[in-house]
């Protein structure tokens, strides 16, 4: 009998977001040379697919990346995988589950759950849409499985500049604006001080507010910037800020902190499961724009106690988020779903979570 072959839908590569970062991983990671994988970047093709393939004969199982947006687009995937009796992993990505559900209608409410419900997996990043996914389906089998970060030699320069780095769309529901306020507080006693924004979004009303609060030539934006250009802001960063008011636990955040560079973040979503205020990170109230100032004023004064947080940030992500860590976890699942692997995935490493912080 024909190895049971697994069909994965992401997104395009070059898509923003955590999906693309989540799937790259994988891929830089040798999951798709370990597991019988097929990539699928659209519903429709991965759909007609499966259809197929179970027609012939061929032994198929599912594992389908949804987020908020499109996803009714891509549970067309999850239908026609279910109606083939496919077993089907769901893993989901990103904020806004719980308010995209209350936004449904009653026959929607039915058929979300009734995908939680049916799939052989339901996968989420952090403890707090776990809870809310076993609220809604209470048949749903739901494991919470962190996104993979990889944690990458430290090449850092101890005399970098002071430096304010916000990563991600800027918009007021992101804390952009508050991050400005909080800056034009911090230059007073910081006058070297910068902001790169890296990203999508409002940027002329973001450079607007900067210049009505005469901090307009503190502030620099670059556009999005991929994986080098990423590597290279978080060498030349002395704090990522992270003022979102809703945030599931954002893959930049995670990556800043792979990085070393410490951070200051809303304590919204699943920040708070990796972030002890005052140890691996600062936590402030979104919208808190003077608790936020206070925050990046102490590490950009303060570089030994920035340095601290910095190490216990990246020693967190080291123990709950990298590759060698996550990947086996998925692996497992990948074999109780009856797919075997090309070649014998390496054990899991063993992670004293004590130690993170």
């Amino acid at each position: 009998m024909r190895n049971k072959r697994l069909i994965m839908l992401g997104v395009p590569p070059e898509t923003r977001g955590s999906v693309a970062a989540v799937v790259g991983t994988y891929r830089a990671h040798g999951l798709f040379k370990r597991w019988p994988i097929d990539y699928f970047d659209a519903p429709l093709p991965a759909a007609r697919h499966v259809l197929a393939a179970a027609a012939s004969g061929m032994r198929l199982a599912v594992h389908a990346h949804l987020s908020v947006q499109g996803f009714w687009r891509d549970a067309a995937l999850v239908g026609a995988a279910l109606t083939m009796r496919c077993p089907v992993l769901i893993q989901l990505h990103g904020r806004g589950f719980e308010r995209f559900y209350d936004e449904c209608e009653g026959l929607k409410r039915a058929l979300v759950r009734t995908m939680l419900e049916r799939a052989a997996g339901v996968l989420v990043p952090t403890e707090l849409l776990k809870h809310w996914a076993r609220a809604t389906a209470r048949q749903a089998d739901v494991t919470c499985l962190p996104n993979p970060v990889a944690v990458e030699p430290l090449a850092k320069d101890p005399a970098r500049p002071n430096l304010v780095l916000f990563l991600g769309h800027m918009a007021p529901d992101k804390g952009v604006f508050d991050l400005l306020e909080a800056l034009a507080a911090v230059s007073v006693d910081v006058p070297d001080l910068r902001l790169v924004c890296a990203g999508d979004g409002d940027r002329v009303a973001v450079a607007r507010y900067a210049e009505r609060l005469g901090i307009a030539e503190l502030v620099k934006f670059t556009g999005w910037v991929g994986p080098s250009g990423k590597r290279a802001l978080f060498e030349a960063a002395a704090v990522l800020a992270a003022p979102s008011y809703d945030a599931a636990l954002p893959m930049s955040m995670l990556e800043a902190m792979a990085a070393g560079v410490p951070v200051a973040a809303a304590a919204v979503g699943g920040i708070p499961e990796v972030i002890v205020d005052g140890v691996s990170g600062m936590l402030v109230a979104p919208g808190d724009s003077a608790s936020l100032a206070k925050a990046l004023k102490k590490m950009l004064l303060d570089r030994a106690h920035a340095a601290r947080i910095g190490a216990a940030g990246r020693e967190t992500v080291r123990l709950r988020h990298a590759p060698e860590r996550a990947l086996p976890r998925l692996e497992e699942i990948y074999a109780r779903l009856g797919v075997q692997p090309i070649v014998a995935p390496a054990p899991a490493a063993k992670a004293d979570l004590r130690k993170a912080a």
